[in-house]
């Protein structure tokens, strides 16, 4: 099998995708405990990357959304 890239390359898109298939194979229970507890381990770090990117969006959305309300408090401030 070969090596994954590191969660820190991925995409949102790709981390969750491939968080998705990793849950897949835990709940299938076909694997020896110790491919198991590496899949684990992949999920955690592939949930760490998903949860950074929307920590991120977040961020990003909230900044948005402060600049505009302080674009518009500006605005109102020229009209005194």
């Amino acid at each position: 099998m070969p090596t994954p890239p590191p969660p820190s390359e991925l995409s949102y898109e790709a981390a969750r995708a491939e968080l998705r298939d990793v849950v897949a194979r835990l709940e299938s229970g076909d694997q020896p405990l110790e491919e198991s507890l590496a899949l684990w381990e992949r999920g955690e770090a592939l949930a760490d990357v998903c949860q950074a990117w929307l920590s991120g969006a977040i961020d990003r959305l909230d900044a948005a959304i402060s600049e505009r309300g302080n674009a518009g408090a500006d605005d109102d401030k020229g009209d005194a």
